[in-house]
């Protein structure tokens, strides 16, 4: 039965939760009320303090009534003591307390019977007063005597009215504290599966909470769904464009040492057709993303850096290399090697050289790529990361590539956590650092 009330409140809409949760603290409330009126009701004192009620009043309604009008305060103030004080007022609307003690004023008349003459009432007092019990006799004249007293017996009773007020509130901020905590726990699945749209295969978020939430995960869902498909229809099409256009370049090249043409002209078809080739490697190098697919390996990094600066000082660069020896990360080969090849290429091209360090920094690893050349204004250097982007300032118009070789680099670093930093030195030059966290012992 519980398990089927609990079932029923999960499909609930937040706003019937929210109906469920203020009508369940109605109801406690009124219980709470009920509890408390039925206790202030049947509540009696013992016979000692019940009598000392009775006298007190019975000699202050004596002296008060012989006395003068203008006097009756006066002699009020004076009778009062610091458990019982009274208080005089003329003829005026009596006002009768909301928690009325009918058994405790059945026993004070019982002891003193000519009270029921003056209409005694007693009731509960409202927090704080000056004191637990309260209430007033009619006099003669219809002017009304009150008298607050403290009653050892009446702190239940007080107990029992601070946690009739204090209680639906707790309840209250307890129900709304477990309504928010289970709306909003797949609303942080939701949140993590945002992040994470479009960097690979969708991870299905779980259906649940209520309905205005589930409608918000199945369209999450589906929109990644589409997202994915989408990327992947995208990708596969310039892959297969890429491969499709390498065909009849491959044929151009071969058709051309068959015509009879003039060493220059061919070798100026040659270089276009290199470049036209190398322009699509770099656009399947930008859509591939790496390699994502590919499992992560062990890498030991310095070697791997060390490895390509030495590779482009035996092409005759002006490439060295400096570092510390066995740092080893966890990522996908071969979108670092391109990584790094990018931007000892990039160097080496518009700096003339490159100098190549690799460190430990704290927990992670750093590889530190400069070169002498002009750089990057500074207000380009976000653009040099944008696909498609070439810099006029930094290259000429009939250099080969496509601005892909930084967003190619930034693509792979940061599918493996790490992160790309471009700078000027101070001294000239460019600075790019790679920052890729180490794999773990």
């Amino acid at each position: 039965m519980l398990q089927s009330g609990m079932g029923l409140f999960r499909r609930l809409g937040l706003p019937e939760r929210l109906l469920a949760v203020l009508l369940l603290v109605l109801i406690v409330d009124i219980i709470a009320n009920t509890v408390l009126f039925e206790r202030v009701n049947s509540f009696e004192l013992r016979r000692d303090d019940a009598e000392r009620i009775a006298e007190n009043l019975v000699l202050a309604t004596r002296a008060i009534e012989r006395a003068p009008g203008m006097e009756r305060s006066a002699i009020a103030n004076a009778l009062s003591t610091d458990r019982f004080s009274l208080e005089w007022s003329p003829p005026t609307d009596r006002k009768r307390g909301s928690l009325g003690l009918a058994n405790l004023r059945a026993q004070v008349v019982e002891i003193e019977p000519a009270l029921a003459t003056g209409d005694i009432e007693l009731h509960l007092e409202e927090l704080p007063g000056k004191g637990n019990i309260g209430g007033s006799v009619l006099l003669s004249d219809r002017s009304l005597l009150k008298f607050h007293t403290h009653a050892n017996a009446a702190w239940k009773l007080t107990v029992g009215r601070i946690l009739s007020l204090i209680l639906p509130t707790l309840l209250l901020m307890a129900l709304a504290w477990a309504l928010l905590s289970t709306t909003l726990k797949p609303l942080r699945s939701v949140i993590g599966a945002t992040r994470e749209l479009g960097s690979g295969p969708p991870q299905p978020v779980p259906e649940r909470g209520p309905d205005e939430m589930r409608q918000l995960i199945r369209a999450l869902n589906d929109m990644q769904e589409r997202i994915h498909q989408s990327l992947v229809d995208r990708t596969q099409t310039m892959l297969a464009i890429g491969h499709d256009l390498k065909t009849p370049l491959s044929r151009m090249r071969l058709r051309l040492d068959d015509v009879s043409i003039g060493p220059e002209v061919r070798e100026g078809i040659s270089h276009d057709i290199e470049e036209m080739r190398m322009l699509i490697e770099s656009i399947q190098a930008y859509i591939d993303n790496g390699g994502e697919t590919i499992p992560s390996e062990r890498i030991n990094l310095s070697i791997m850096a060390e490895t390509l600066v030495d590779t482009a000082g035996d092409h005759g660069a002006d490439a060295t290399f400096e570092g510390t020896p066995g740092i080893v990360i966890k990522a996908r080969p071969v979108a670092i090697r391109r990584a790094l090849s990018n931007l000892i290429e990039n160097a080496i091209h518009y700096g003339g050289n490159v100098r190549v360090n690799v460190r430990r920094d704290g927990d992670g690893a750093e590889v530190v790529i400069e070169d002498d050349g002009p750089g990057i204004p500074e207000d380009r250097i976000a653009d040099a990361l944008q696909p498609f982007v070439r810099l006029d300032t930094a290259r000429s118009r009939d250099t080969a590539g496509m601005g892909l070789g930084l967003p190619i680099v930034q693509k792979a670093v940061r599918a493996e956590n790490g992160t790309l930093d471009l700078r000027n030195r101070p001294e000239g030059g460019l600075r790019a650092t790679i920052r890729l966290p180490l794999a773990p012992k």
